[in-house]
């Protein structure tokens, strides 16, 4: 801040010059070109300076911010509950890659998991941790499958498409992030046509891909999800105990496997281009009653244990013998709450 308040006195200096000095003693063109250029001068610093330019417009990341893996940590902790494998995995790796100033491919996430137990939720505030603007930001692009990607008959058309948009926004941004949702959705084979972004390459046609971030979110694996949590619950194990490796390859095939998925048989899971897939367990009973504490403080409301217990009592649990897990997550948990309270 010290080169633009010097630039801005230099130039307040000569805009008061006039009233400072004898009438004629300063010629009116001598003054009107000091000015000009004192502004010149105060623009060229303004716009050399990063730090300074960047205060005022969102700048492509170039170099890593420390405080975004500890605002990333700090928002996991807070506001998302039960996912203990997504808070430790997500936050290494993203912090891994924004160090790394020699990456060899770009970073990949595939986040799998049922409704409502918070990968979109983890998708935003990854976003958030990079830029400020977030999902708001010109370097975060999300898509949504059946938005962008509707028809069938026109795959070929999006793949053209989809090559073009990211081409275009890496050229101009290197720390480009961009987040596929609904990936369970989304046409067969379609998602292979950004394989080559994805790959070891250094540069393609000039452009170097190896700073992205791509983010997969998908309720495909649910399942497999599922069936390794209820195997901890029967064990008598807590899903605390379950680890990264107890379900990632599974996930990985079944997901590679499933025919409702846009990874079905995908080049990028058979080329071992997807750094990790992430595993979003199904909620439990205490974790929805998290959500809703949360959410009405968020509202500013004092937290009424009685209605938390209501609206956690309200959701639909599986399977249906135990009834352990919520089959919506937290989704509906906002929309319950203006039932309960006069907003």
């Amino acid at each position: 801040m010290k080169l633009r308040r010097g630039t801005l006195r230099a130039a307040l200096a000569l805009v008061l010059l006039p009233l400072l000095t004898p009438a004629g003693a300063v010629e009116p063109i001598s003054v009107g070109l000091a000015i000009a250029g004192a502004a010149a001068s105060a623009l060229t610093g303004f716009i050399s300076y990063p730090r300074l330019y960047c205060y005022f417009r969102e700048c492509c990341l170039h170099r890593h911010d420390p405080r975004a893996a500890a605002a990333l940590q700090e928002n996991l902790d807070k506001r998302l509950f039960g996912q203990h494998l997504v808070s430790k995995v997500v936050v290494k790796a993203v912090r891994g890659f924004l160090n790394n100033t020699n990456a060899k491919k770009p970073l990949a996430l595939s986040l799998h998991g049922w409704t409502g137990t918070g990968k979109n939720f983890v998708s935003k505030i990854v976003a958030e941790s990079i830029y400020k603007k977030g999902l708001q930001s010109k370097y975060v692009h999300q898509f949504v499958a059946t938005l962008h990607f509707p028809h069938a008959h026109s795959i070929n058309l999006y793949k053209d498409q989809l090559q073009s948009w990211i081409r275009g926004n890496v050229s101009i941004c290197p720390r480009s992030l961009f987040i596929f949702d609904e990936m369970d959705k989304m046409h067969a084979g379609l998602i292979d046509s950004i394989k080559p972004f994805l790959d070891y390459y250094e540069l393609l046609d000039g452009v170097s891909y190896r700073q992205a971030i791509f983010i997969f979110l998908s309720n495909a694996g649910a399942e497999k999800i599922t069936e390794v949590a209820l195997d901890f619950w029967r064990n008598g194990r807590t899903r605390e105990d379950i680890q990264l490796t107890d379900i990632q390859n599974a996930l990985s095939v079944s997901v590679f496997n499933n025919k409702n998925s846009g990874f079905w048989h995908s080049t990028l899971i058979d080329r071992n281009l997807i750094d990790y897939f992430i595993p979003f367990l199904p909620l439990e009973y205490k974790h929805v009653k998290m959500c809703v504490r949360v959410e009405i403080e968020s509202r500013g409301y004092a937290v009424d244990e009685d209605i938390v217990s209501r609206i956690a009592d309200e959701m639909t649990y599986f399977p249906r013998e135990e009834r352990i897990y919520s089959d919506k997550g937290c989704k509906t948990v906002d929309a319950k709450l203006d039932y309960y309270y006069d907003f």
